[in-house]
């Protein structure tokens, strides 16, 4: 069944596994659009919308992790009848994070896996200041630099006066982020980072292993912080992997502690 949060295909794709999938700051389901078709039969995408873009652009945005994860798994769960996994890219990482540990610890669901994807594990400090206190110009300026918001919004005021709260509230999000009360995960995670990512670079991706009991691993792809636009197909060939070692983990015997993690 629809509803504003998560954007399931309009027909049943019969795939074996849902993914679940959080964009970055100021990001939507655009950003994971050329992924459904490429990724079927095999995986059935399905982006997590925020208030305050896209359909929810007249919605206030949400500036606390935890308010975004209370909201989403009151509404996951309708979702839950087939394995998932879910996947998160620079803030969509802490959030699909908080959101797979909210699942289990509540009994409403455990996920095949957590893929998290440019962004430093949650226990790690910040490498710069926040931006989300800047002057709008600063703002914008660093934002641009990013690369992840289209230059036709930066340039227009009209559109930019539109984007600009939720864009400022997706950074205070990110930026006020601290790990949420919960134990470890009780899956696998796939951490993943562009070699050349100005925002986060390997070994803070690496830090992800302490956020879970059972397998780790860690790929780096070309490109910077959004070396995933598009259809990256090294990428889809590692979640297909990943999902196929998910699946196959969690139909073994579970390791009871942290031996389960692998280099």
């Amino acid at each position: 069944m629809p509803d504003a949060w998560v954007q399931r295909p309009a027909e049943e794709t019969g795939a074996p596994v849902r993914m679940f999938c959080f964009a970055h700051a100021g990001g939507g389901r655009g950003f994971f659009a050329p992924w459904r078709a490429a990724l079927l039969p095999d995986v059935e995408v399905c982006p997590v919308v925020l208030p305050g873009r896209e359909t929810r652009l007249r919605e206030r945005p949400l500036t606390r992790v935890e308010d975004v994860v209370d909201r989403v798994c009151e509404v996951l769960p309708d979702h839950l009848d087939r394995p998932f996994a879910l996947f998160g890219h620079s803030m969509g990482s802490v959030l699909a994070h908080e959101t797979a540990r909210a699942l289990h610890g509540a009994g409403l669901g455990t996920p095949l896996g957590l893929f998290v994807s440019g962004r430093r594990a949650p226990h790690l400090p910040a490498r710069r200041p926040p931006l989300h206190l800047l002057a709008e110009d600063a703002f914008v300026t660093e934002v641009a630099r990013l690369g992840g918001t289209p230059h036709n919004i930066l340039r227009e005021p009209g559109l930019l006066r539109l984007f600009l709260p939720t864009l400022r509230a997706d950074f205070e999000l990110n930026e006020t982020y601290r790990p949420l009360p919960g134990a470890d995960l009780p899956c696998p995670v796939s951490a993943f980072v562009g070699a050349d990512d100005p925002e986060a670079a390997p070994e803070e991706l690496a830090g992800w292993r302490e956020t879970t009991t059972h397998g780790f691993s860690l790929r780096v792809f070309h490109g910077d912080h959004f070396y995933l636009k598009g259809t990256p197909e090294e990428l889809f060939a590692a979640l297909r992997a990943d999902l196929r070692r998910f699946g196959a983990h969690a139909a073994a015997p579970q390791p009871t502690g942290r031996e389960g993690i692998t280099p």
